[in-house]
C-alpha cells in the first residue's frame, strides 16, 4: 500500500516567493506545512542561530512586508503584526528539518527541497528558451530586411516604367512670340 503524501507539491510551489533576488518561503507558511506554530519555528531558529547564516534565513523589512500584504491577500494577517516575518532559502528549509527534529519535518523538507529543485530546472529551461527566442528574433529581423529588399525589387519589376512623353501628331509651327510695345500718348 502506497504511503499517502502529507502535502501536495503544487501547494508548496505556490508558497515559494522571490524576495531580494532569492527564492524563499515565509516562516508562517513553513510552520503551517511542518504542523507547528510560527513562534515555535522561529524560537528553534534563534536557539540554533549558528546553523542559520544570513544566506539561509533573513528577516523582511517593514517595506517588504507591506509589499507582500499589498500584493497577496493571504498575507493580510501580517498587516498588523508587530514582528516582521523571517524567510528561508532552500538551504534554510533543509536546515529546519534538523532543528525541528520530527518525522513530519524531514518529510516536508524533502518535498520543499524537491520543489525548489524543480523551480530551478524550470527557470534554467526558461533561460534557454529565452536565449533561443532572442536568436530567432535576430534571424527574423535579418530576414525581414532581406524580404523587404526582395519585395521592393519585385515591385519595381511589376510596376511598368513611366511612358515617355507623347509627341503631338500633325504639323506644328513654332514661331517666336512677338513683342508688343505699348505707347503712351500725352493728353
Amino acid at each position: 500500500m502506497a504511503k499517502k503524501s502529507l502535502v501536495k507539491v503544487p501547494t508548496i510551489g505556490e508558497r515559494i516567493l522571490t524576495i531580494r533576488g532569492q527564492r524563499v518561503m515565509l516562516d508562517r507558511d513553513l510552520a503551517e506545512l511542518y504542523g507547528v506554530e510560527t513562534k515555535y519555528l522561529n524560537r528553534q531558529v534563534k536557539r540554533n542561530r549558528k546553523r542559520f547564516p544570513t544566506q539561509f534565513v533573513f528577516q523582511l523589512s517593514r517595506k517588504e512586508t507591506k509589499e507582500l500584504v499589498t500584493n497577496w491577500h493571504r498575507f493580510e494577517p501580517l498587516k498588523h503584526s508587530s514582528t516582521m516575518p523571517y524567510v528561508f532559502t532552500e538551504h534554510g528549509v533543509a536546515m529546519l528539518a534538523s532543528v525541528l527534529n520530527s518525522a513530519r519535518a524531514v518529510e516536508i523538507s524533502i518535498f520543499i527541497v524537491q520543489t525548489f529543485v524543480k523551480l530551478r530546472k524550470m527557470m534554467h529551461s526558461h533561460k534557454e528558451l529565452s536565449a533561443q527566442l532572442s536568436l530567432l528574433k535576430m534571424r527574423v529581423d535579418r530576414h525581414d530586411e532581406e524580404l523587404h529588399s526582395i519585395v521592393e525589387a519585385i515591385q519595381q519589376l511589376i510596376t511598368p516604367p513611366d511612358p515617355p512623353p507623347k509627341r503631338r501628331i500633325g504639323f506644328g509651327v513654332e514661331e517666336p512670340k512677338a513683342e508688343y510695345k505699348v505707347s503712351r500718348k500725352a493728353t
